[in-house]
């Protein structure tokens, strides 16, 4: 809910909208540099191919890296960036273009009494955005596609699941030359209730 010393709108329909940052931050001039840069955030990252999508192999869990040192000495300029979920203790909210996920999310925060989540939130080379979410170490949020959780259709979400879990591609990668940028440049939020409670926990 809004804080009685938020400066935000009083309209809660303008508040549960997409938040884009004030200033503007500069990029990362390499790939290496947005990997770094994604670690002292907090978050643990792999490498994905160039241009790509999906690991060139298994087991990219387990090649997470959280040092900046290690990440200057091993990386390929160029590689694409993988966040792994359960390393990096949080929840991705992938909302698509197409299933017109920012309205839907849009349309249950408003709905349920609640602002636009602030957060770290990355645009995708479709125009989608990533919204990242911090959550406990014990968590074991489930990564569904499809839209098939309760928050509503164009919604797929990362987690960090029971072991491996889920990755989101990072800001500083690009897919036939299109990149994925930050837009809101904030600390990672902390995962509401309103959301979490309509995502799916795999049982332990």
């Amino acid at each position: 809910m809004r804080s009685a010393g938020s400066s935000a709108p009083d309209s809660t329909a303008a508040s549960a909208a997409p938040l884009t940052s004030t200033t503007v931050c500069a990029e990362p001039t390499s790939t290496t540099a947005a990997a770094v840069d994604l670690v002292r955030r907090g978050l643990a990252v792999f490498p994905l191919p160039a241009g790509g999508r999906r690991p060139a192999r298994g087991g990219w869990h387990s090649r997470c890296l959280t040092e900046p040192s290690r990440i200057r000495a091993v990386w390929r300029e160029g590689d694409n960036i993988g966040v792994g979920c359960r390393a990096s203790r949080v929840v991705g909210l992938d909302l698509d273009v197409e299933g017109h996920g920012q309205g839907v999310l849009a349309a249950l925060a408003t709905r349920v009494g609640e602002d636009w989540p602030d957060t770290l939130t990355v645009r995708t080379p479709s125009g989608g955005l990533h919204l990242y979410f911090r959550v406990p170490g014990d968590c074991a949020i489930a990564s569904v596609s499809g839209g098939r959780t309760a928050i509503g259709p164009g919604i797929d979400v990362r987690g960090p699941g029971l072991r491996s879990g889920g990755y989101l591609i990072g800001p500083g990668s690009a897919v036939n030359g299109m990149p994925y940028a930050i837009t809101r440049d904030v600390p990672i939020l902390e995962l509401s209730g309103w959301i979490a409670e309509r995502l799916t926990v795999l049982p332990a």
